[in-house]
Protein backbone atom coordinates (compact mmCIF):
# COMPACT_ATOMS: atom_id res chain seq x y z
CA UNK A 1 0.00 0.00 0.00
CA UNK A 2 1.10 3.74 -0.33
CA UNK A 3 2.24 4.99 2.81
CA UNK A 4 -0.26 7.77 4.06
CA UNK A 5 1.52 11.15 4.48
CA UNK A 6 1.07 12.49 7.89
CA UNK A 7 2.13 16.62 8.60
CA UNK A 8 3.12 16.89 12.38
CA UNK A 9 1.81 20.73 12.39
CA UNK A 10 4.47 22.64 14.78
CA UNK A 11 4.66 25.99 16.33
CA UNK A 12 6.75 27.87 18.42
CA UNK A 13 7.19 26.45 21.32
CA UNK A 14 5.84 22.86 20.22
CA UNK A 15 8.54 20.34 21.70
CA UNK A 16 6.72 16.74 21.39
CA UNK A 17 6.50 16.95 17.23
CA UNK A 18 10.02 14.66 16.95
CA UNK A 19 8.89 11.34 18.74
CA UNK A 20 5.43 12.01 17.03
CA UNK A 21 6.35 11.95 13.68
CA UNK A 22 8.74 8.93 14.59
CA UNK A 23 5.40 7.26 16.12
CA UNK A 24 3.85 7.84 12.59
CA UNK A 25 6.84 6.72 10.09
CA UNK A 26 7.56 3.91 12.54
CA UNK A 27 4.02 3.05 11.94
CA UNK A 28 4.42 2.64 8.31
CA UNK A 29 3.42 6.25 7.44
CA UNK A 30 5.36 9.22 5.75
CA UNK A 31 5.58 12.25 8.38
CA UNK A 32 6.63 15.47 8.20
CA UNK A 33 7.40 17.74 10.65
CA UNK A 34 5.39 21.35 9.69
CA UNK A 35 6.15 24.66 10.88
CA UNK A 36 2.55 26.59 11.67
CA UNK A 37 4.58 29.35 9.16
CA UNK A 38 5.16 27.35 6.31
CA UNK A 39 1.44 26.49 6.33
CA UNK A 40 0.41 29.85 6.73
CA UNK A 41 3.06 30.88 3.48
CA UNK A 42 1.16 28.10 1.87
CA UNK A 43 -1.78 26.59 3.09
CA UNK A 44 -2.31 24.21 -0.42
CA UNK A 45 0.36 22.22 0.80
CA UNK A 46 -2.27 20.33 3.59
CA UNK A 47 -3.70 18.82 0.28
CA UNK A 48 -0.95 16.96 0.31
CA UNK A 49 -0.86 14.94 3.43
CA UNK A 50 -4.12 12.39 4.80
CA UNK A 51 -3.07 12.50 8.41
CA UNK A 52 -2.90 16.04 10.32
CA UNK A 53 -1.69 15.99 13.99
CA UNK A 54 -0.57 18.67 16.38
CA UNK A 55 1.34 17.36 18.91
CA UNK A 56 1.96 18.24 22.11
CA UNK A 57 4.10 21.54 23.70
CA UNK A 58 3.63 24.78 25.14
CA UNK A 59 2.60 26.62 21.78
CA UNK A 60 3.41 30.13 21.93
CA UNK A 61 4.69 29.86 25.73
CA UNK A 62 0.54 29.26 26.68
CA UNK A 63 0.67 32.68 27.66
CA UNK A 64 -3.04 33.92 27.22
CA UNK A 65 -3.91 30.07 27.67
CA UNK A 66 -3.06 26.20 26.19
CA UNK A 67 -3.05 26.46 22.82
CA UNK A 68 -5.33 29.55 21.96
CA UNK A 69 -2.84 31.50 19.89
CA UNK A 70 -2.35 28.18 17.88
CA UNK A 71 -6.34 27.54 17.80
CA UNK A 72 -6.48 31.47 16.67
CA UNK A 73 -4.16 31.32 13.78
CA UNK A 74 -5.91 27.78 12.26
CA UNK A 75 -9.80 29.74 13.27
CA UNK A 76 -8.81 32.47 11.45
CA UNK A 77 -6.28 32.58 8.83
CA UNK A 78 -6.32 28.63 8.01
CA UNK A 79 -10.13 28.36 7.81
CA UNK A 80 -10.75 27.22 4.63
CA UNK A 81 -7.57 24.58 4.26
CA UNK A 82 -8.61 23.51 7.49
CA UNK A 83 -12.30 23.47 6.41
CA UNK A 84 -11.30 21.36 2.77
CA UNK A 85 -8.74 18.83 4.82
CA UNK A 86 -11.79 18.19 7.28
CA UNK A 87 -13.95 17.26 4.38
CA UNK A 88 -11.72 15.19 2.59
CA UNK A 89 -11.44 11.10 3.76
CA UNK A 90 -8.50 12.05 6.63
CA UNK A 91 -7.79 11.71 10.01
CA UNK A 92 -6.93 14.90 12.67
CA UNK A 93 -5.16 14.08 15.91
CA UNK A 94 -4.52 16.60 18.69
CA UNK A 95 -2.26 15.10 21.59
CA UNK A 96 -2.15 16.88 25.15
CA UNK A 97 -1.40 20.98 23.72
CA UNK A 98 -2.68 19.61 19.88
CA UNK A 99 -6.22 18.74 21.59
CA UNK A 100 -6.50 22.58 23.30
CA UNK A 101 -5.47 23.39 20.22
CA UNK A 102 -8.20 21.48 18.19
CA UNK A 103 -10.84 21.92 21.12
CA UNK A 104 -10.47 26.08 21.37
CA UNK A 105 -10.00 26.30 17.21
CA UNK A 106 -13.45 24.61 17.34
CA UNK A 107 -12.01 21.33 15.05
CA UNK A 108 -13.49 19.82 17.96
CA UNK A 109 -16.33 18.58 19.05
CA UNK A 110 -18.12 18.91 15.75
CA UNK A 111 -15.45 18.09 13.31
CA UNK A 112 -16.06 19.04 9.75
CA UNK A 113 -20.15 19.39 10.80
CA UNK A 114 -18.67 22.19 13.29
CA UNK A 115 -16.11 23.68 11.76
CA UNK A 116 -18.32 24.97 8.74
CA UNK A 117 -20.07 27.30 11.30
CA UNK A 118 -17.32 27.33 13.64
CA UNK A 119 -17.19 31.29 13.22
CA UNK A 120 -21.15 31.26 14.56
CA UNK A 121 -20.66 28.50 17.11
CA UNK A 122 -20.59 29.18 21.03
CA UNK A 123 -17.89 27.04 22.50
CA UNK A 124 -19.41 23.95 24.17
CA UNK A 125 -16.65 22.98 25.89
CA UNK A 126 -13.18 24.18 27.01
CA UNK A 127 -10.11 22.73 28.45
CA UNK A 128 -8.62 25.00 31.22
CA UNK A 129 -6.56 24.47 35.20
CA UNK A 130 -6.55 21.35 36.35
CA UNK A 131 -8.62 20.95 39.91
CA UNK A 132 -5.94 20.75 41.94
CA UNK A 133 -4.33 24.21 40.28
CA UNK A 134 -1.32 22.63 39.42
CA UNK A 135 0.86 21.36 36.43
CA UNK A 136 0.46 17.62 37.18
CA UNK A 137 3.02 14.93 35.46
CA UNK A 138 2.17 11.61 35.98
CA UNK A 139 1.05 8.26 34.37
CA UNK A 140 -2.48 7.12 34.13
CA UNK A 141 -4.34 4.07 32.73
CA UNK A 142 -7.14 4.95 29.86
CA UNK A 143 -10.47 3.51 29.28
CA UNK A 144 -11.38 3.39 25.77
CA UNK A 145 -14.99 4.69 25.74
CA UNK A 146 -16.03 4.96 22.21
CA UNK A 147 -16.19 1.72 19.40
CA UNK A 148 -16.19 4.32 16.83
CA UNK A 149 -12.89 6.34 16.89
CA UNK A 150 -10.61 5.36 14.04
CA UNK A 151 -7.34 5.90 16.43
CA UNK A 152 -9.00 3.40 18.91
CA UNK A 153 -9.68 0.28 17.05
CA UNK A 154 -8.82 -2.79 18.70
CA UNK A 155 -7.60 -0.94 22.37
CA UNK A 156 -9.96 -1.59 25.45
CA UNK A 157 -7.41 0.17 28.01
CA UNK A 158 -4.34 2.18 27.71
CA UNK A 159 -1.61 2.95 30.04
CA UNK A 160 -0.08 6.50 29.44
CA UNK A 161 1.37 9.57 30.82
CA UNK A 162 -0.31 13.16 31.08
CA UNK A 163 1.92 16.08 31.41
CA UNK A 164 0.00 18.87 31.50
CA UNK A 165 -1.41 22.06 33.85
CA UNK A 166 -4.46 22.76 31.91
CA UNK A 167 -6.46 19.20 30.89
CA UNK A 168 -9.49 20.10 32.76
CA UNK A 169 -12.84 19.70 30.61
CA UNK A 170 -15.45 21.75 31.56
CA UNK A 171 -18.95 22.10 29.63
CA UNK A 172 -21.36 24.96 29.09
CA UNK A 173 -24.24 22.72 29.75
CA UNK A 174 -24.88 19.57 31.12
CA UNK A 175 -27.15 18.70 28.14
CA UNK A 176 -23.53 19.04 26.27
CA UNK A 177 -22.14 15.88 27.86
CA UNK A 178 -25.75 13.94 27.28
CA UNK A 179 -25.32 14.47 23.48
CA UNK A 180 -21.42 13.31 23.20
CA UNK A 181 -22.53 10.04 25.12
CA UNK A 182 -25.20 9.37 22.17
CA UNK A 183 -22.99 10.22 19.29
CA UNK A 184 -19.92 8.31 20.81
CA UNK A 185 -17.96 11.28 20.79
CA UNK A 186 -16.65 10.55 24.65
CA UNK A 187 -12.90 8.89 22.97
CA UNK A 188 -11.12 8.17 26.49
CA UNK A 189 -11.80 8.34 30.47
CA UNK A 190 -9.47 7.98 33.09
CA UNK A 191 -10.17 4.59 35.13
CA UNK A 192 -8.07 2.65 37.68
CA UNK A 193 -5.73 0.20 37.02
CA UNK A 194 -6.91 -2.94 36.85
CA UNK A 195 -6.50 -5.36 39.57
CA UNK A 196 -3.79 -3.28 41.42
CA UNK A 197 -1.69 -5.74 43.10
CA UNK A 198 -1.63 -3.37 46.31
CA UNK A 199 -2.13 0.44 47.22
CA UNK A 200 1.07 1.45 46.63
CA UNK A 201 0.52 0.36 42.92
CA UNK A 202 -2.17 3.08 42.27
CA UNK A 203 0.17 5.83 43.57
CA UNK A 204 1.26 6.59 39.61
CA UNK A 205 -1.96 5.61 37.95
CA UNK A 206 -4.77 8.16 39.77
CA UNK A 207 -8.42 8.27 38.45
CA UNK A 208 -9.16 11.63 36.94
CA UNK A 209 -6.23 13.28 38.28
CA UNK A 210 -7.20 17.13 36.89
CA UNK A 211 -11.02 16.84 37.59
CA UNK A 212 -12.46 16.55 34.16
CA UNK A 213 -15.97 16.32 33.95
CA UNK A 214 -17.58 12.51 33.19
CA UNK A 215 -13.37 11.60 33.89
CA UNK A 216 -13.06 12.49 30.34
CA UNK A 217 -9.46 11.93 28.94
CA UNK A 218 -10.11 12.35 25.17
CA UNK A 219 -13.18 13.38 22.65
CA UNK A 220 -13.74 12.89 19.43
CA UNK A 221 -16.07 13.85 16.63
CA UNK A 222 -19.12 12.26 15.21
CA UNK A 223 -17.59 10.76 12.23
CA UNK A 224 -14.75 8.99 14.58
CA UNK A 225 -11.96 10.43 12.40
CA UNK A 226 -10.86 13.04 14.96
CA UNK A 227 -9.25 12.73 18.13
CA UNK A 228 -8.03 14.65 21.06
CA UNK A 229 -6.38 13.66 24.14
CA UNK A 230 -4.30 14.89 26.83
CA UNK A 231 -2.49 12.06 27.43
CA UNK A 232 1.26 11.15 25.64
CA UNK A 233 0.63 8.07 23.60
CA UNK A 234 3.88 9.27 21.79
CA UNK A 235 5.56 8.51 25.31
CA UNK A 236 4.72 5.05 25.63
CA UNK A 237 6.29 3.90 22.55
CA UNK A 238 8.58 1.23 24.42
CA UNK A 239 7.63 -1.27 27.30
CA UNK A 240 10.74 -0.07 28.73
CA UNK A 241 9.25 3.87 29.05
CA UNK A 242 6.50 2.33 31.40
CA UNK A 243 7.18 3.48 34.77
CA UNK A 244 6.42 -0.45 36.34
CA UNK A 245 7.82 -2.34 33.40
CA UNK A 246 10.21 -5.35 35.30
CA UNK A 247 7.41 -5.37 37.42
CA UNK A 248 4.79 -6.01 34.68
CA UNK A 249 7.26 -8.34 32.93
CA UNK A 250 6.56 -5.87 30.05
CA UNK A 251 9.07 -6.13 26.31
CA UNK A 252 8.60 -4.75 22.64
CA UNK A 253 6.42 -1.82 22.05
CA UNK A 254 4.65 0.03 23.72
CA UNK A 255 1.21 0.23 24.00
CA UNK A 256 1.24 4.17 22.96
CA UNK A 257 1.98 2.79 19.60
CA UNK A 258 -1.72 1.25 18.49
CA UNK A 259 -2.71 4.82 17.83
CA UNK A 260 -0.54 5.38 15.71
CA UNK A 261 -0.96 2.22 13.84
CA UNK A 262 -4.15 2.94 13.67
CA UNK A 263 -4.19 6.03 11.66
CA UNK A 264 -1.46 4.31 9.12
CA UNK A 265 -3.65 0.94 8.90
CA UNK A 266 -6.94 3.13 7.91
CA UNK A 267 -5.45 4.32 4.47
CA UNK A 268 -4.41 0.09 4.16
CA UNK A 269 -8.16 -0.28 2.19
Amino acid sequence: MARPRVCVLRAPGTNCDSETAFAFTRSGGEADRVHLFRLLENPDILKDYQILCIPGGFSYGDDVGAGVVFANQLKHRLTDAIGQFLQRDTLTLGICNGFQVLLKAGILPGGATGWANVSQNEPEATLTWNANGRYTDLWVTLKVASSKNVFLRGIETLPCPIAHGEGRIVVRDPSVLNKWKEQGQIALQYVCPDNPVSQEELLPFPTNPNGSIANIAGLGDETGRVLGLMPHPERFLFATQHPQWTRLGLSGEGAGFRIFRNAVEFFAK
